[in-house]
């Protein structure tokens, strides 16, 4: 995502969620995006195979 473009989508969810972002907050808020959806693009591309199945769950 271009750089305005994560600019105007930190300006428009923090008018929806009435979440104040003074502008000194912003270079931080968008490093943290950027980390946040190159992780999320890695998770995204990896390959399972056909045969794998979620993990049980386990209860005390």
């Amino acid at each position: 995502m271009a750089k305005d473009s994560l600019d105007d989508y930190i300006d428009a969810a923090s008018k929806l969620l009435r979440l104040p972002v003074k502008d000194a907050w912003k270079p931080a808020v968008r490093a943290n995006l950027e980390v946040s959806m190159r992780l999320a693009r890695m998770v995204d591309e990896f390959e399972f195979s056909d045969e794998a199945e979620p993990a049980s769950v386990f209860t005390a």
